[in-house]
């Protein structure tokens, strides 16, 4: 992820505590000692994925670990093996996927959007994880974001999922939370009555549990067998 300069970090804060947001509680996550890429090898282990792909591959520390057959790996910077932005790759792309990763913009329209056009390109059984779900602090969520670490508001994205029918969705309590998307019946499906973009972090804060629909590893285990 491109790191951001001081004086942009200092500038980005003020404006957002100004106008945006002012929360000072912070979670104390306990998160598994599971990285994204043992998740997957788990997952690719029960079901045999054939064909993968990576939206957002930074420096590729999840990418060159990946070791199913047919993989691509989409980002408009470095890594991976396809040099684009999400939504060029998308418009292009013929292919189907067992596995879709996503860890692109962290910021919630653009989350969103990959999601649903991952949705387009999933293979029937197939399944989207999606990184930096679990935000612990309202900087680590800010946008625009004033810190080199950063969850982005990703989070939403997964609150406004959580809505529909159709999707079922969890989020593992490992690597800054991961969200497990599968197309088949939302078995509890989230109500709310808040505009999602309107969310603030403290609304997250006191239902995260309810709106991500947090699980630990172990119980992703049990599921997904």
């Amino acid at each position: 992820m491109e790191k951001i300069n001081k004086f942009t970090s200092k500038i980005y804060r003020i404006y957002y505590y100004l106008f945006k947001d002012r929360f000072s509680k912070k979670l104390n996550l306990k998160f598994d000692n599971i990285k994204r890429w043992d998740l997957i090898d788990y997952l690719n282990t029960t079901y045999k994925f054939n064909s993968y792909l990576e939206i957002g591959c930074d420096d590729d520390q999840l990418f060159s670990k990946i070791s199913i057959k047919e993989k691509i790996g989409v980002d408009p910077v470095s890594g991976g093996n396809y040099r684009a932005k999400s939504e060029d790759f998308f418009d292009k792309n013929l292919k189907k996927f067992d596995l879709v990763f996503i860890d692109g913009l962290h910021e919630y329209h653009q989350v969103k959007k990959d999601i649903l056009n991952s949705i387009k390109f999933l293979n029937k059984e197939g399944f989207i994880l999606v990184h930096d779900c679990l935000p612990r602090s309202i900087s680590a969520q800010a946008v625009p974001r004033f810190r080199n670490i950063w969850n982005g508001d990703v989070w939403k994205a997964i609150v406004e999922l959580r809505t529909y029918p159709n999707l079922e969705i969890f989020t593992c309590l490992a690597d800054e939370g991961i969200s497990i998307i599968q197309v088949k019946k939302n078995s509890q499906i989230l109500k709310i009555e808040k505009n999602i973009a309107d969310l603030k972090f403290k609304d997250y804060y006191y239902n995260y549990r309810d709106y991500m629909r947090v699980i630990n590893f172990s119980e992703i285990k049990k599921k997904y067998i």
